[in-house]
């Protein structure tokens, strides 16, 4: 059964490796979450506003 052995020996490493990382406290899950969600809305706003513009062009030239 050294397969079984190698599965043990597979999440024993899996599990020291896990304890390497450094896991954010609540802060900063927060604080990195909300810098993310107003960069996508600032971005989508762009764009946004980037398309009316182009289609209000295009509807100008095209009439």
């Amino acid at each position: 059964m050294k397969w079984l052995s190698n599965l043990r020996k597979l999440f024993n490493n899996i599990k020291a490796e896990l304890k390497k990382v450094h896991w954010p406290d609540r802060r900063q899950v927060t604080l990195f979450s909300s810098i993310v969600i107003v960069t996508i809305l600032v971005v989508g706003a762009f764009f946004w506003l980037l398309d009316t513009g182009f289609t209000a062009v295009l509807r100008a030239i095209l009439q």
